[in-house]
């Protein structure tokens, strides 16, 4: 132990000190997790589109500049601001416990712009039957693998209960906007704007009991004496700083959660 801090300790000082990152820390989020606006930009870096166009070099370059960190071998002349850079790069392509690439579609850093497609599709005007059932499942599809490829790998769960919270959270999604769709065609008050207007609300409904069954394989929730950095979008506080009937439900001095999308 006394030499791993010995070796992270000269690392850490042969690290130039940048005026504009903070010192860097292996595993740790860059921004303070203490304050919205830090928090914000801690979530502004995971879903930073940029880094899915990093290419396959410039990765391995940035788990090498993490190794030569670890072991305190680091060249001179790099810089915090590169320390930064080359884990966020490998956090967000490097699953943390498997250490393979997650495929593009499913990243954190690729839910905005493959996620935003199917958002329009759910809320384009005059659906058909058809046109309902697939953006419903297309969207719900995507949750589902996106929770699948960011799960805690370090606990294995069996494929009958990702494929279980997946049926589920079809059918719940598809029924619950189908029917919705039925009574608002049937609902002969309506005027035709009204009618339009309400239908264009009816993804929200459906997509949110949904969530439920789709997150039965996601990442896990809060649990007390975890490592911080277990998982990509693992955060650690402290329980003093949390509500005190939280705070009063664990006797652990800090708590790790998931910090979700």
């Amino acid at each position: 132990m006394a030499d791993t801090a010995t070796t992270a300790s000269a690392a850490a000082s042969a690290a130039n000190t940048s005026t504009d990152a903070p010192p860097f820390q292996l595993g740790k989020p860059r921004f303070q997790q203490t304050s919205f606006y830090g928090r914000f930009r801690h979530f502004l870096d995971i879903i930073d589109p940029r880094t899915l166009f990093v290419t396959e070099r410039r990765l391995r370059e940035a788990v090498q500049l993490l190794e030569d960190y670890k072991h305190g071998t680091l060249r001179p002349g790099v810089t915090n601001e590169q320390l930064w850079s080359a884990q966020k790069i490998k956090q967000a392509i490097l699953h943390p416990d498997t250490n393979e690439k997650i495929f593009m579609p499913f990243r954190m850093s690729g839910y905005i712009p493959f996620g935003t497609p199917i958002v329009v599709g759910l809320l384009l005007p005059n659906q058909t039957l058809a046109s309902t059932v697939f953006w419903q499942w297309l969207n719900q599809s995507h949750n589902a693998c996106v929770n699948y490829a960011n799960r805690n790998a370090t606990k294995p769960s069996p494929a009958s209960k990702f494929i279980q919270g997946y049926l589920g959270a079809v059918i719940s999604a598809v029924s619950i906007a189908v029917g919705l769709n039925v009574l608002v065609q049937k609902a002969n008050k309506f005027t035709p704007a009204t009618r339009l207007l309400v239908q264009r609300f009816v993804p929200f409904p459906a997509v949110g009991p949904a969530r439920d069954g789709a997150d039965a394989s996601g990442p896990p929730h809060a649990h007390p004496g975890a490592p911080p950095d277990r998982h990509v979008h693992a955060g650690e506080i402290e329980t003093s700083q949390l509500e005190p009937e939280i705070a009063r439900a664990t006797s652990s001095r800090t708590v790790v959660y998931n910090k979700g999308l």
